[in-house]
């Protein structure tokens, strides 16, 4: 298995533990570090929608709180329908947020190298590489603000 698949397979796992009693709708995402370690983050719905969290937020979130915030390499995401059974349908490829997005952008920035995000469908079938800057052209981020990436 490639370390591409391998990342991928954990965004659909972590997908499995989705708390999204509201949307109905599951998401994953894994994060691979510059070690090879992988991170997993799933959505988080919460009663007052607003106060929700995007699986990405959560994977990233929780790098950070390592302090490892500097060593993303790649981010996996799937997400999908959940059906009445449990299981989480779909072949379609969903991509992040705008806010999730904008904080891959930070994530980038801050580890100081260009990431591959991998979009996958939740039944294995196709996946689509992005890079940041297609996902969010344009966007503003702390080398706006004069700050350089961090060193390991």
């Amino acid at each position: 298995m490639s370390g591409t698949e391998e990342l991928i397979d954990a965004a659909r796992g972590a997908m499995a533990n989705a708390h999204a009693p509201y949307s109905r709708f599951a998401v994953g995402a894994a994060v691979r570090l510059t070690d090879g370690r992988i991170v997993t983050g799933c959505n988080f719905e919460n009663a007052s929608y607003g106060l929700s969290l995007c699986a990405e937020t959560v994977a990233l979130a929780t790098v950070n709180a390592q302090g490892r915030f500097s060593d993303v390499e790649a981010i996996a995401v799937v997400g999908g329908a959940i059906r009445p059974d449990g299981s989480i349908a779909g072949s379609a490829v969903v991509t992040p947020c705008g806010r999730c997005r904008q904080i891959m952008n930070e994530a980038e920035q801050m580890a100081g190298r260009t990431l591959s995000i991998y979009c996958a469908a939740p039944d294995g079938g196709a996946v689509v590489e992005h890079s940041v800057a297609e996902l969010l052209p344009h966007a503003f981020g702390p080398a706006d603000l004069g700050l350089t990436p961090r060193k390991s």
